[in-house]
């Protein structure tokens, strides 16, 4: 029986658990922290073999086969050595896509993946059986055991990449890549490039890789690096023959001489950015026989993301923004262009190694106060602290709330837009937008 063990118990690992068992692994679970109850219970009903707050190492490496959450490093001690040891270490996204013969629809990028991903799976699920599954909802093993759908689409991130190895999805789409993560990747900017598009490194020219031709960096990669998916770009500045392309405020899309066209002003989602979005999306949706009317009535009542640019409440005709995923400078700098008010930023968490330098002309523009929520601001208050009159500092949600309220005026807005990671504070970017709703709320 072959050996699978499982690192990390969280949404993926206990997905994987579960289809590892039923495709007849003997499962191991090891979490290095608490497992959370709610995960627990699943394992204990299945009666699958966990420990918590520690890795027994002879267990370990007696795996044929170790999936590893995407959150561990691959620098930790434990993974150095199962490597070391020729023990194959993969994500969730490699272990569940060999256990489905379904089409799949993988999305990547430093931002707007999340949005892309939602806004191609609402497209597509008015006319295919399709799963929504990666970074959001329940975990893609999971679903691959108990709903087997036909398609799947997967936000997938750099660090389920990174245990991609065989993984080849019928449909890529690359929306940006920005300097995010460089953590993870010893700072240089070229190790997070190559982790992105490890997405198409199986994709065959039957296969198709879509992506954002406005970005220097995808279309210095695709033009250095040999790419064997049919490349379908999309542009809001340039005419593109075969890909999609913004005509004053239609979205021409062609593939293969067909071509379909979309008024753009009915989008439910506002900005440059979403458009992009929207051009993806329905370039996949194009692909994959949706028809033409439904496209253009799914884009025109999509609901959005919570916590991305998500207006939460006027109150004293200031509006309140919870745009918490904004998690680096890139997302932030769509939140500060797509505002038109004089803005309260609240902003702050883990720097992950941020340059703050292409917000400056915002902060002059825009920016009346800025409110930093982190246990360490100190890169903040040296970036920022000369160009507005007002800048505080807070640890506490609550209080960064309440004092944007007493700086704010009619006509402002409040905007949450961290620009950073969430964890010294809190769980996670949910928690940190639902705190901020709260707050707001209870003003």
């Amino acid at each position: 029986m072959k050996q699978l063990v499982i690192l990390g118990a969280g949404e993926s690992g206990v997905g994987t658990a579960l289809l590892g068992q039923a495709k007849g692994f003997q499962v191991f679970v090891s979490d290095k922290g608490k497992i959370k109850e709610k995960y627990k219970e699943v394992l204990i009903y299945n009666k699958i073999e966990w420990e918590e707050e520690q890795h027994t190492e002879a267990k370990l490496l007696a795996a044929d086969v170790v999936m590893k959450s995407p959150g561990i490093p691959d620098k930790v001690a434990i993974v150095k050595l199962l490597l070391n040891k020729g023990v194959p270490v993969i994500s969730e996204i490699e272990f569940a896509n060999q256990f489905t013969n379904a089409t799949i629809v993988a999305i990547t990028g430093s931002n707007g993946k999340t949005t892309t991903a939602m806004l191609t799976h609402h497209l597509l699920k008015q006319e295919l059986d399709v799963g929504l599954a990666g970074n959001i909802g329940d975990s893609f093993a999971k679903q691959v055991l108990e709903h087997n759908y036909n398609n799947y689409v997967l936000e997938v991130s750099s660090f389920q990449l990174d245990g991609c190895f065989k993984f080849k999805p019928k449909i890529a789409i690359i929306t940006n890549i920005v300097p995010d993560h460089l953590d993870r990747y010893d700072y240089e900017f070229e190790n997070y490039i190559a982790s992105k598009f490890r997405i198409t490194q199986n994709q065959t020219k039957e296969d198709v890789l879509i992506y954002d031709a406005d970005d220097e960096v995808i279309a210095n990669y695709i033009n250095n690096n040999a790419i064997q998916a049919t490349v379908l770009p999309f542009s809001i500045t340039k005419k593109i023959e075969n890909g999609a392309y913004l005509d004053k405020d239609k979205i021409i899309i062609t593939i293969d001489n067909n071509q379909i066209i979309m008024p753009t002003k009915n989008i439910a989602l506002e900005g440059k950015h979403n458009i992009k979005n929207a051009m993806a999306a329905s370039t996949v949706s194009h692909l994959l026989k949706i028809r033409k009317q439904t496209i253009r009535e799914s884009l025109e009542n999509f609901q959005g993301v919570e916590h991305r640019l998500e207006n939460v409440l006027k109150i004293n005709k200031v509006q309140y923004i919870n745009d918490s995923k904004a998690t680096n400078v890139n997302a932030t700098y769509f939140a500060l262009d797509s505002v038109s008010a004089p803005t309260v930023w609240i902003v702050g968490g883990v720097d992950k190694g941020n340059d703050y330098k292409e917000l400056y002309p915002f902060i002059n523009e825009k920016v009346k106060a800025i409110i930093c929520l982190g246990v360490d601001n100190q890169k903040l208050i040296e970036n920022f602290g000369n160009m507005v009159d007002v800048i505080v500092e807070t640890q506490f949600m609550s209080e960064a709330v309440k004092i944007a309220y007493k700086i704010a005026e009619a006509g402002d807005n409040v905007l949450l837009s961290p620009a950073c990671a969430s964890f010294d504070l809190f769980e996670n970017y949910e928690d940190r937008g639902r705190q901020f709703k709260e707050a707001v709320r209870s003003l």
